[in-house]
C-alpha cells in the first residue's frame, strides 16, 4: 500500500541528532559497568526496566492490548530479532573496544536501505540517495581505517567486529520487520513493548545460563550507567525511533543515523582515552556530505 509518510523535517532532524548522541554513548556505558555486570546482565536488566515503563506509559493513555489483532507473531519475531541484535553487542564487547562497536553495529543502514528499498512501496531512493549512502558508508570506513590497522590481538578483535556486524544485520531485519507486517501502524508503545518484554525474558536467562549473572562490585558508576541505559536509551530514545517511523521514511532516518557512530567515538576519546586522528575527522565531513544527499528532497 502507498505510504503516507515524508522526508525528514527539522524537527526530525533535531531529534535524531539528540538520538544519535544517546545511541553514540551507548556503548561505552555499556564497557564501562562491564566490571560490575555483564554486558548481556545490563541488556536484560534495562529492558525489563523500560518494559515496565512503557506498560505503565500505555496504562495510563489507556491503550488497549489484544492477541487477536494479528500483532502478537510479528511482535514476537521483532523481538527475538531485537534481542539477537543485543546479544550480539553484549558477547561482542568481551572481545573489542565500544568505538568498534559503535561502527560495525551501524552498519545497520545498509542493510535497511537495501531491504526497504525493495520490499516496502515508498521507500525507493533515487541516484542522489544512492549516492548518500555510498558516501556515508565511505566516511565511516575512512573516520575508522586507523582502528581496522590492528597490530597484536587482531584475531581477537576480529570476533567482536563479526559480532557487531551480525548485531547490524538483526537490527536491519527488526526495522523491515515492522515495516512489512501489523506494527507498521501499531502504537510505538506497542511495538516497544513486544521487543523490551521478548529482550527482558530472553537475555537474563541467556546470562544465568551462560555463568553472567553475578553483579559485583556494586558501584555508582554502574548504576548511573544502568539508569542511563533504561530510562534514557531503552524507553526514552527507542519510543521517539518508533514514534518517528510512523511518520517518516525510515530509509532518511536509518541512513542519518551514521552519526551515532562518530558520536561513540568522540565520547570514547573523552571517556576512554580512545585515539583520534585525521581520518575520522574527514569521514565525519563524508558522513554529514552523504546525510544531505540521502535527505535531499527530489523535485
Amino acid at each position: 500500500m502507498p505510504t503516507s509518510r515524508k522526508p525528514l523535517d527539522g524537527l526530525a532532524m533535531s531529534l535524531m541528532l539528540i538520538l544519535c548522541t544517546c545511541w553514540g554513548l551507548q556503548q561505552v556505558a555499556i564497557k564501562v559497568a562491564a566490571p560490575s555486570i555483564s554486558p548481556i546482565l545490563q541488556n536484560g536488566l534495562r529492558s525489563a526496566v523500560a518494559a515496565l515503563l512503557v506498560s505503565g506509559l500505555m496504562w495510563w493513555r489507556g491503550s488497549k492490548f489484544s492477541l487477536t489483532d494479528g500483532s502478537f507473531w510479528p511482535g514476537l519475531v521483532t523481538g527475538l530479532l531485537f534481542a539477537g541484535e543485543f546479544l550480539c553487542v553484549s558477547i561482542g564487547l568481551n572481545y573489542t573496544t565500544a568505538s568498534h562497536m559503535s561502527v560495525f553495529v551501524y552498519t545497520a543502514p545498509i542493510f535497511t536501505v537495501l531491504g526497504l528499498h525493495w520490499l516496502v512501496p515508498g521507500e525507493r531512493f533515487g541516484l542522489t540517495q544512492w549516492l548518500g549512502v555510498l558516501a556515508a558508508f565511505a566516511g565511516i570506513t575512512v573516520a575508522f581505517a586507523g582502528g581496522f590497522e590492528a597490530g597484536a590481538g587482531f584475531s581477537h578483535t576480529l570476533i567482536g567486529d563479526a559480532l557487531g556486524v551480525l548485531a547490524a544485520v538483526f537490527w536491519a531485519a527488526t526495522t523491515i520487520m515492522i515495516k512489512r507486517s501489523v506494527l507498521s501502524n501499531a502504537a510505538p508503545s506497542m511495538t516497544l513493548w513486544y521487543q523490551l518484554t521478548v529482550a527482558a525474558v530472553t537475555l537474563p536467562l541467556l546470562a544465568l545460563l551462560t555463568g553472567q549473572a553475578d553483579v559485583a562490585p556494586l558501584s555508582s558508576l554502574m548504576w548511573a550507567s544502568l539508569v542511563f541505559q533504561s530510562l534514557i536509551v531503552a524507553f526514552g530514545s527507542f519510543l521517539t525511533w518508533f514514534w518517528m517511523l510512523r511518520r517518516y521514511l525510515a530509509s532518511r532516518l536509518t541512513v542519518f543515523s551514521f552519526l551515532t557512530p562518530l558520536f561513540g567515538v568522540s565520547f570514547g576519546v573523552l571517556l576512554l582515552d580512545d585515539p583520534i586522528g585525521m581520518p575520522f575527522v574527514f569521514g565525519a565531513l563524508l558522513v554529514l556530505s552523504g546525510i544531505v544527499l540521502v535527505n535531499w528532497q527530489r523535485g
